[in-house]
């Protein structure tokens, strides 16, 4: 019987051991799978399927084939940084429906398929950083609604789609620094978006021009909106956008939405040594706000006294006109009483001579 029970113990030690890879070393207590700087090639196997957390930075990964993730479906966070990762299949993270973390920093990624973000949608933590990504997918609004951190500072972006970040209700860290932004009538959306999301204890790094020549070295959210006359004149998504952000602004004022209380002091997310914006200069944004409603006011009382002008135009061509036909209606019936009045006189003088001859 002690032989059974010895040769089971020694079974399930050699389970345990051999679920850790030889390249690696595992915490088996705390389910953790440390990998880093072993110059691993590949996604290493063996891993053990309760594992909770996996660290593969500062390896020679060159890409994630599909379902690269299979033996850990719990994974809660994955950290992919300092490789040469160049590929994403689009369903490298199928599976993966507990990961929190997932960091993707100092890669040679250029896109991301919105294929690859569909079986992640808990993300609360996601790290695109240091990479060459050219723009955001379209399910990022769609798939990440519980996230809080989003760092895509120092890739290529030049612009980013307001739409691709209303709908990341739970945001509270934006990091955008580092991007060539280009500071035109495209980017008018995603200043407003700014606004509101400092209004509301958001922090966001920087958000430097570096076209048109006008904006370089500029951080957009300091720019005035004077110099984008030119956009608010012949662009009518200027129009709707500043709408829709005094609306929001008046709900904040009101009491309908709630802004926090006080913008984060900090993060782990940041970088060491990278400022995150003091809680003051997030909310000195009143006076945009109010330029813009100036604006907006200035505008809708010129077209409320244009339509007065214009009634009272009507009112009085109206009453000339009617003022016109009624005195010539008058003269003509003045003229039809005299002509009236003289042939009764004719005849009372015919009636006369005819009477005088018979005396």
């Amino acid at each position: 019987m002690a032989g059974v029970v010895f040769a089971l113990s020694s079974l399930l030690l050699f389970q345990t051991v051999s679920s850790c890879p030889k390249e690696c070393s595992c915490d088996t207590h705390a389910k953790v799978v440390d990998c880093r700087g072993r110059g691993l090639y590949d996604i290493p196997h063996k891993l053990h399927q309760d594992t909770l957390e996996l660290y593969l930075q500062n390896n020679r990964l060159r890409g994630l084939g599909s379902m690269s993730f299979r033996e850990t479906p719990q994974l809660q966070i994955l950290d992919l940084a300092n490789n040469s990762i160049t590929t994403l299949s689009p369903s490298a993270l199928l599976g993966l429906r507990s990961l929190k973390v997932l960091s993707l920093a100092n890669n040679s990624i250029r896109e991301v398929d919105r294929r690859l973000l569909v079986s992640i949608r808990n993300l609360t933590i996601l790290d695109l950083s240091f990479n060459t990504i050219g723009g955001l997918p379209g399910a990022l609004a769609d798939s990440f609604h519980s996230l809080t951190h989003l760092s895509l500072h120092y890739n290529r972006l030049t612009k980013v789609d307001r739409i691709h970040l209303e709908a990341l209700g739970n945001l509270k860290v934006l990091q955008l620094k580092g991007n060539p932004w280009r500071c035109d009538c495209h980017l008018i959306g995603l200043k407003l978006w700014l606004e509101t999301f400092a209004f509301k204890g958001g922090v966001v790094d920087s958000v430097t021009c570096v076209q048109p020549h006008l904006m370089l070295e500029r951080d957009l959210r300091h720019i005035p909106y004077e110099l984008f006359h030119s956009c608010m004149i012949t662009s009518y998504s200027y129009l709707f956008a500043n709408i829709h952000y005094l609306d929001n602004k008046h709900r904040m004022l009101s009491g309908q939405l709630h802004p926090s209380p006080r913008a984060p002091s900090g993060s782990d997310f940041s970088p060491p040594g990278e400022a995150i914006l003091p809680e003051c200069e997030a909310k000195q944004r009143s006076r945009p706000a109010n330029y813009r409603r100036a604006i907006a006011t200035v505008v809708i009382t010129g077209v409320v006294c244009g339509i007065v002008c214009l009634m009272m135009l009507a009112a009085a061509v109206y009453g000339c006109a009617y003022a016109a036909i009624n005195a010539k209606y008058q003269r003509e019936l003045k003229k039809k009483a005299k002509e009236a009045g003289s042939g009764e006189e004719r005849k009372n003088i015919e009636r006369e001579e005819d009477k005088e001859p018979l005396e």
